[in-house]
C-alpha cells in the first residue's frame, strides 16, 4: 500500500548535449576599424563634385567620379571592384600629370582577414609600395592585428610596423593602432537611433603633430536628411548637409568648412547617384 516512488537509472537518464559555442564573427578589414567614428565626421568638400555608382553584378561594381574645383585642375576617378572570396580591386586614377595603379587583395576567413595591396609596382625601375593587413578575432568584442608598409625605390627602402586593436560594446568602440609612425585612437558611441557621436585622437612622430577632434551625426529620417558637424583641435569647424531624393537614387550634399587659424574658408556641393 502506499505511493512507491521509482528511480531510473543513472545509465538511462538522457544526457543535456554540451553547449556549442557561437563561432567567432569575420573582424572585417583593417581598414575598417575606424569606420564607424569616421562616418560620424563630414567629409571635407570643396568644389563641385559629381558620382555616378553602377552595379554591374551580385561581384562586379564600377564608380565614376568627376571633380571640378577652383584650387586645381578638374579630375576623372574610375574604380572598378570585385568582390568574392577574394577581392580584387584595380584603381586607375587619371589627371593631367600623372598616372598610378593600384591593387587589392584580400581573403576573409571565419574569425580573421588578410589583406595585401600594391602600389604602383613597377619591376624595371625596380620600386614599389606593398601594404599587408592582417586581423584576428579572439572574442565576439576584441579584434587584435597589424598592419606592414613597405616601401621601396633606387637608393631607399624602408618599412613601418603597426599594432592594432579594437573593442565593441553594445553602445561604443574604442579603437587604437600604435607604431614607430605615431598612434591613432578613436571612440565611438550611439546615443539612440537620431544622434551618434565620435572622437579621434592622431599623433604623428614625423611631423611631430597631435590632433584631437570630436564629430556628431543627427538623422533625421521624417525628412531624409543627415546632418553632420565636427571641431578639433587646429581650430577647424565644419559641418556637411545631406539630402536624399526619392523613390530618386539620388542624394545631394552641400557642406562648409572654416580653419580659424589660418583664416581659410571652402564649401562644396556634391550629387550621387546610385
Amino acid at each position: 500500500m502506499g505511493n512507491t516512488l521509482g528511480l531510473a537509472p543513472m545509465g538511462s537518464m538522457p544526457r543535456r548535449s554540451p553547449r556549442r559555442e557561437e563561432p567567432l564573427p569575420n573582424p572585417g578589414s583593417f581598414d575598417e576599424l575606424h569606420r564607424l567614428c569616421k562616418d560620424v565626421f563630414p567629409a571635407q568638400m570643396e568644389g563641385v563634385k559629381l558620382v555616378v555608382n553602377k552595379v554591374l553584378s551580385s561581384h562586379f561594381q564600377v564608380a565614376h567620379t568627376v571633380h571640378m574645383s577652383a584650387l586645381g585642375l578638374p579630375g576623372y576617378h574610375l574604380h572598378a571592384a570585385y568582390a568574392g572570396d577574394w577581392q580584387l580591386s584595380p584603381t586607375e586614377t587619371q589627371q593631367a600629370k600623372f598616372l598610378t595603379w593600384q591593387f587589392d587583395g584580400e581573403y576573409r576567413g571565419d574569425d580573421y582577414t588578410a589583406t595585401l595591396t600594391l602600389g604602383n609596382p613597377d619591376l624595371i625601375g625596380e620600386s614599389v609600395i606593398m601594404v599587408a593587413h592582417f586581423l584576428q578575432s579572439l572574442t565576439h568584442r576584441l579584434v587584435l592585428g597589424g598592419e606592414l608598409v613597405y616601401h621601396r625605390r633606387p637608393g631607399e627602402e624602408g618599412a613601418i610596423l603597426t599594432l592594432a586593436g579594437k573593442y565593441s560594446a553594445v553602445h561604443w568602440v574604442a579603437t587604437l593602432n600604435v607604431g614607430s609612425g605615431g598612434a591613432h585612437a578613436s571612440y565611438y558611441h550611439r546615443a539612440n537611433e537620431q544622434v551618434q557621436v565620435g572622437v579621434e585622437f592622431e599623433a604623428n612622430t614625423r611631423l611631430q603633430d597631435t590632433t584631437f577632434s570630436f564629430g556628431y551625426h543627427l538623422t533625421l529620417p521624417q525628412a531624409n536628411m543627415v546632418f553632420r558637424g565636427l571641431v578639433d583641435s587646429n581650430w577647424c569647424v565644419g559641418a556637411v548637409l545631406e539630402k536624399k531624393m526619392p523613390p530618386l537614387p539620388v542624394t545631394l550634399a552641400l557642406g562648409a568648412f572654416l580653419n580659424h587659424w589660418r583664416n581659410r574658408f571652402h564649401c562644396g556641393f556634391s550629387i550621387t547617384v546610385g
